[in-house]
């Protein structure tokens, strides 16, 4: 147990938007929200998976939609607050704790925003160790939780209940909501005993994220080089250096989608890198050989200062650094992969891990 405050959350909101492999939303807006609610209401508690009794209720609150919908729809800030006092209210028992369904931009701050206001925990884990597109797609699925019942809030005041037959049905119908609903939500979901976040949450991404945060930022302060220092923190790989030649991005069915084109440079001059996106990178080919696919980790940088780099953020003339990064193993076995793999997404390729592949070359 420790406190989080406005300091450790610049750190935790840089290192969840390298986490959030190009999605998750902008990181921005949502470090906005939780600043101002944790000097208004004080810091945040942030507990170890292995203080909650396993019979606590815990619900994870988000974001839903597609990232570039935000840059111009700002949320008003009540929105995750009215979907969790919805889910509350139906459930009729207390929510013990909130947490990230996620890393990733917006969605690792929304649940500090949250927390702050109502004076409740944080939990240091989450269902993916990045982000993904798409609701079912966390590691409580593998064990068979159920998504619903799920509340959905907007900006209008609108606010559901979902309750689906299984966690594929609250991806649609929710997509589905958020869409004729302006394009983003916030939600509060999968409600989940203490027993279920031990078994199958990732531990730890908050720590995670806050020390990846932490190495981009000693790196610009000492001046030292920060890809070397995200290397060293989080065992990546360097796929290519480049600058952006051609991106195509639309928003379609309440996601962000697209590709990008790089020029190599330097040690990878001649050779060209495409990257697929639906809001976060999916797959990423040299040359049309891949070198890393979900649910392994393909994060874009600023070539100079280790910045990460969102999809929408992504501009013609970015000399970038692209890496590859290994998932938790949670999303390595069978059914992990036929939620988050490769195949799933419509690519015909089999997974191989980034690893692997990096010893290929």
């Amino acid at each position: 147990m420790r406190k989080i405050g406005t300091e450790e959350l610049e750190d935790i909101a840089l290192g969840a938007t390298v986490l959030g492999t190009g999605g998750g939303g902008d990181p921005y807006i949502g470090k906005l929200m939780a600043i101002q609610a944790i000097e208004e209401y004080g810091s945040v508690t942030l507990l170890d998976p292995d203080e909650l009794d396993d019979e606590d209720l815990i619900v994870p609150t988000s974001g839903m939609g597609a990232p570039t919908i935000l840059i111009e729809k700002v949320p008003n800030g009540d929105e995750v607050f009215k979907a969790f006092q919805s889910l509350e209210k139906y459930l009729g028992k207390e929510i013990k704790a909130t947490m990230p369904i996620e890393a990733g931009g917006v969605n690792s701050m929304i649940p500090f925003a949250l927390a702050a206001r109502l004076g409740i925990p944080i939990v240091d884990a989450d269902g993916m160790g990045r982000a993904f597109p798409e609701l079912q797609m966390v590691t409580f699925s593998i064990i068979g939780a159920s998504s619903t019942p799920m509340a959905l809030a907007d900006e209008k005041g609108n606010n559901l209940i979902l309750n689906t037959i299984n966690n594929k049905w609250t991806e649609d119908l929710a997509r589905g909501a958020t869409i004729t609903m302006g394009g983003s939500t916030f939600v509060a979901s999968y409600p989940l005993s203490g027993s279920e976040v031990k078994e199958a949450g990732i531990r730890n991404i908050v720590s995670f994220s806050q020390e990846i945060g932490e190495a981009i930022r000693i790196a610009k302060e000492n001046k030292t080089d920060p890809i070397e220092a995200l290397q060293s923190v989080t065992g990546g790989f360097i796929l290519f250096e480049g600058k952006v030649i051609d991106i195509k991005r639309e928003t379609k069915g309440g996601f962000a989608r697209g590709n990008a084109e790089l020029e190599g440079i330097n040690d990878y001059n001649g050779k060209t890198l495409t990257l697929n996106f639906q809001n976060e990178h999916l797959v990423a080919k040299v040359d049309g050989e891949v070198v890393a696919s979900v649910p392994d980790l393909i994060t874009v940088h600023d070539k100079e200062t280790g910045q990460p780099i969102t999809t929408e953020g992504m501009k013609y003339g970015n000399r970038v650094l692209v890496m590859g990064i290994p998932c938790t193993d949670k999303w390595r076995c069978e059914k992990g992969l036929e939620i988050v793999g490769p195949k799933y997404f419509g690519y015909d390729i089999d997974y191989i891990p980034v690893e692997e592949l990096a010893d290929q070359d």
